[in-house]
């Protein structure tokens, strides 16, 4: 079965007379991406080896020049999670792409091998709340018809409880059978997103540092990721930084827009840095959008968990913006269960339509038992929202005290880290370990964030993400002396980082 999987995406991409072009380099990233698991099953079986034919020569400068800038000679030992690497030429003209490990694949295996504390990937492992245990347990012992198909596009009670909820906080009147798609987690409905809206040539503007799906899911839709970046403020002598220093030069987003540009993918609170953008800043993106007729797709999966006062503003509430923007949330981080993958987009009809085309032809359904979990969880909010009992008091509360704990004790070691104002996440300055640590594992032209991950896993047993993989290639420089931890863990995991900094710090005393 695997095999003939294989020869028919072979015949796909071997296919002549397809324009050269953004539609070949959209073809290309779609197969590989279906093909990982297949040729991981391969590699496994003994029946592959270190690469695959995939297209003509015919078609090399396109793929060296726009879908593969990062390329290097390197053949990865596990092919379930990859990106391309390579582009070579083999044997009678055809073109070999050759698979290798993404960064944070790596670190993670370098990690688990090595026995460190993980404080790198974004999931909480502490128990969600109660009422979501039972919430779920009641799903899957309750009504037996909740084993069965719902609605395509949401179980009926929980796209009913989302427009109710999310209606308020955005001053709409949602309808839940058009305003609102119930997706497998965020993550689809930016998939969803992105396939339904982005067409070959079309330009997307990504704010940098940014979650690291979005240049990929441009690509694969057919379209030109354009980024800028958020850019530090300096800082007094001696004072930490805040991830509310680092902001847009308006001019040089300005210059981003154009005649091509169809979409601009906002993350507010943003991962990797906890940057809550404040309503100024909102403004400024919804007039440029506003002015170049452009769809803001809103990514809000933290929006319930800010910090020190500070408020999350969805884009789609201001003035103009309802009608030009796809704004969309995670069950999984808002009621810290990430494995039930439930996720929603919120827009209007004239967008949305377009995304339930694809939802229906692609995934179609998403698991009925979580979906109704998630629409209990959100009507025991409603009637808690905005009073101490609410979990969206709680959770912000009590990932306040883990972040600070976690800010005192990377200190104690000469971190820096860079306050968040919201998210999972806190990012660390390590540019002072430079002329500490001289020799670093790793090749030369390796970003220095990733050199020294791997230099703190194997000697510091800490395990956290460079900051580097959240931005394009010709733009990780400025980015490449930062290191993201995640803080959203038990007691116990900051008990056991808290021992792993104090042998670090006696290991500094002359």
């Amino acid at each position: 079965m695997f095999r003939n999987a294989a020869a028919v995406y072979l015949r796909l991409v071997r296919h002549k007379g397809r324009k050269a072009g953004a539609s070949l380099t959209r073809h290309l990233h779609q197969t590989v991406s279906v093909l990982a698991p297949v040729l991981s099953h391969l590699h496994g079986s003994g029946l592959l080896g270190s690469g695959i034919v995939l297209a003509s020569k015919l078609y090399m400068s396109i793929l060296l020049q726009e879908a593969f800038p990062d390329c290097s000679l390197v053949v990865s030992p596990s092919l379930a999670l990859a990106s391309l690497a390579e582009v070579q030429v083999g044997v009678e003209g055809w073109l070999v792409l050759i698979l290798h490990s993404l960064p944070r694949v790596e670190l993670v295996q370098l990690a688990s091998e090595s026995d460190a504390v993980n404080l790198g990937q974004g999931f909480p492992d502490f128990p969600p709340p109660d009422f979501a245990v039972e919430a779920f347990q009641q799903a899957i012992s309750g009504n037996f018809m909740l084993n069965q198909y719902t609605r395509a596009f949401g179980y009926p009670p929980l796209t009913k409880i989302l427009a109710s909820f999310f209606g308020k906080q955005l001053g709409q009147e949602l309808d839940p059978l058009t305003n609102v798609l119930v997706t497998v987690g965020a993550y689809g409905a930016l998939f969803t997103a992105f396939q339904a809206l982005v067409d070959e040539g079309d330009e997307v503007i990504i704010i940098e540092p940014s979650f690291d799906c979005y240049k990929p899911m441009t690509l694969m839709a057919g379209g030109h990721p354009v980024f800028v970046a958020l850019k530090p403020s300096p800082t007094q002598d001696g004072e930490l930084d805040s991830s509310s220093n680092w902001q847009l030069d308006p001019t040089e987003l300005a210059s981003k827009f154009t005649s091509r540009t169809k979409a601009l993918v906002l993350n507010t609170p943003n991962n990797p840095l906890g940057k809550v953008f404040s309503r100024a800043e909102l403004e400024l993106v919804a007039s440029l959008c506003q002015q170049h007729n452009v769809v803001c797709i809103s990514d809000e999966v933290y929006q319930w968990i800010v910090y020190d006062g500070h408020q999350h503003i969805s884009i789609a509430s201001l003035p103009g913006m309802w009608e030009r923007t796809l704004t969309i949330g995670s069950a999984g981080k808002t009621f810290s269960v990430t494995g039930w993958k439930v996720g929603w987009v919120l827009g209007p009809d004239n967008i949305m339509k377009h995304l339930r085309t694809v939802h229906q032809n692609s995934v179609y359904h998403c698991p009925t038992q979580a979906q109704a979990a998630v629409a209990q969880c959100f009507e025991r909010e409603q009637l808690h929202f905005g009073q101490p009992s609410s979990y969206f008091v709680q959770l912000p509360q009590a990932l306040q005290r883990h972040r600070d704990h976690m800010i005192r004790s990377l200190q104690s070691v000469g971190l820096k880290p860079v306050i968040p104002q919201g998210s999972y996440f806190l990012i660390t300055d390590i540019s002072g370990f430079k002329s500490k640590i001289p020799d670093l594992p790793g090749a030369a032209d390796e970003p220095y964030d990733r050199r020294f991950l791997k230099w703190m896993i194997k000697n510091k047993g800490l395990a956290a993400i460079p900051v580097s993989i959240f931005c394009n290639v010709q733009h990780q420089m400025p980015f490449d002396h930062y290191v993201r931890f995640c803080f959203a863990k038990d007691e116990s995991t900051l008990r056991a980082m808290d021992e792993k900094l104090q042998q670090w710090k006696s290991d500094l005393r002359p």
